[in-house]
């Protein structure tokens, strides 16, 4: 019975995860990106847009360097936030840890070690707002 029971759950489970794989597989291949992100700044970018830079003024735009970076942007501004997300509350959690402790050194160290990988979550979320523009600079945009 319980060979039958995991053998279920891990179909369903496959079937869950192939589901939008298979949905998605019937798409038409884009011609072009939504922009959500101002990238006036570019410099050396020839785009359809204003002053034939990717710009927020059209819609859909082809250039695929103004759609790779949109897209990197949105990709680390949504890391950003869970991560900064996550380390509060695993802050909170470890000052919880640590308050309730009760003088007992094991408990201490635990709460503090959750406090300080939290705090290296912040760090990794702050590396990730840097990425955009170390792509930037590599591209020479």
């Amino acid at each position: 019975m319980k060979k039958i029971l995991s053998a279920l759950v891990l179909g369903s489970l496959l079937a869950a995860l192939l589901l939008p794989v298979v949905s998605l597989a019937q798409e038409d291949i884009p011609q072009g990106c939504t922009m959500r992100h101002d990238l006036t700044g570019l410099t050396k970018v020839d785009c359809p847009g204003v002053n034939g830079f990717c710009a927020v003024e059209s819609t859909v735009y082809d250039c695929g360097v103004c759609c790779m970076l949109n897209t990197l942007y949105t990709a680390t501004n949504w890391f950003f936030y869970i991560l900064i997300i996550l380390s509060t509350i695993l802050i909170i959690w470890g000052a919880f840890g640590i308050l309730f402790a009760a003088g007992d050194p094991e408990r201490m160290a635990k709460g503090r070690t959750t406090v300080i990988y939290a705090l290296v979550g912040i760090a990794i979320a702050l590396f990730a707002k840097v990425i955009p523009s170390i792509v930037r600079f590599m591209m020479g945009v």
